[in-house]
């Protein structure tokens, strides 16, 4: 993902001129930066001088802070009613909210309906808990623990999304159950992405890639005639010399990839991971990782989550009722499984 900063820097690298001849073309500009939604964003593309794609640079993190903003549940800012002070008042009151949060958990509780439940953002009571394990495991690996069932079961009573109670006309936000929370984690990255796609595209910025901590989106094609843009598929074997299991050319596409190779701990030699299947309250065990390929970010966001944690006749035939959506399976024995259209987007 590039080089780790200590603060929010940009780094703008000339990395490739295109033609040096009389007629100046377009040259390839990359951005990065850290911090935003806990992770690395890095931003390629094409423009006639580092000014214009500062620009451009400058308008899609501005706006991706926003979303980041909106989207925290572990922090305040000034004037900005987020996921924290709708969880903060819980049971208490509604809470106004801008139109781009309204939007995103109107779009997760569609998300909800469409994947049987696969993905529900307000099973934050439970993912709580699992994530104050996860990080009591990884500071005191020698005392690390697994979160007792009796605990889960009873934080997955305040789970019901039915309490989320969403009034458009007067935008506000509200959860009826006061133990309740909203995590948006599956679905709120990937949906932010491609908000903040859709608006530097109408801006001006027709050629190029953003990718969000590994959810990527491009816009156009990588030389504005139809070349396509090519994007790795992280490899889920982190001990291999190889770094992407594949290669993909894509236009006018996202890709987005969920597994258990970053966030986990270990537990008597046990790896438990951070996507929890809402079914068994535990991390999901069909595969170790899942691609999915569709146009839209946030759909590929949500989707992934959702089909891995489903077994994999599920999740076919889930694709197969979304046509607008490819996928790929990474098996725990390594096997590798693609939906009938995923192959066409692989680069020999």
């Amino acid at each position: 993902m590039g080089k780790r900063l200590l603060a929010i820097v940009l780094i703008f690298i000339n990395v490739i001129s295109l033609t040096s001849c009389a007629f100046s073309k377009p040259k390839r500009y990359e951005a990065e930066f850290l911090v935003l939604f806990d992770t690395v964003t890095k931003i390629v593309g094409y423009a006639d001088n580092k000014e214009e794609f500062d620009k451009y640079a400058h308008m899609i993190y501005d706006e991706l802070k926003t979303y980041h903003e909106l989207y925290d549940i572990y922090n305040d800012y000034d004037g900005v009613n987020n996921i924290k002070t709708i969880n903060d008042n819980a049971g208490i009151k509604p809470v106004k909210v801008d139109k781009k949060l309204l939007d995103m958990l109107l779009y997760a509780k569609t998300a909800y309906t469409e994947t049987d439940g696969k993905l529900n953002i307000a099973l934050g009571a439970v993912l709580q808990v699992w994530h104050q394990y996860r990080e009591e495991g990884i500071n005191d690996p020698e005392n690390a623990k697994v979160p007792p069932m009796e605990l889960l079961e009873e934080k997955n009573k305040h789970t019901d999304i039915n309490n989320l109670i969403i009034d458009e006309k007067a935008s506000t936000v509200y959860l009826k159950d006061s133990e309740m929370s909203l995590d948006v984690g599956g679905v709120g990255k990937g949906y932010a992405t491609e908000q903040v796609c859709q608006y530097a595209e109408a801006h001006g910025f027709v050629n190029g890639m953003v990718s969000v901590g590994g959810n990527v989106r491009v816009i156009g094609s990588r030389d504005g005639k139809g070349e396509p843009w090519r994007v790795g598929i992280q490899n889920p074997d982190l001990t291999s010399e190889k770094t992407n299991l594949k290669v993909l050319n894509l236009t006018d596409a996202s890709l987005v990839s969920s597994g258990d190779y970053e966030r986990y701990y270990m537990v008597d030699g046990v790896k438990y991971h951070h996507i929890i299947d809402p079914l068994t309250l535990m991390p999901s065990v069909y595969f170790t990782a899942v691609t999915i390929v569709c146009k839209d970010s946030g759909m590929a966001d949500a989707y992934t989550k959702a089909i891995y944690n489903m077994p994999y006749e599920d999740g076919l035939k889930f694709v197969e009722k979304h046509p607008e959506i490819q996928a790929l399976w990474v098996f725990k024995n390594g096997d590798i499984k693609y939906s009938p259209g995923f192959e066409k987007y692989i680069r020999e």
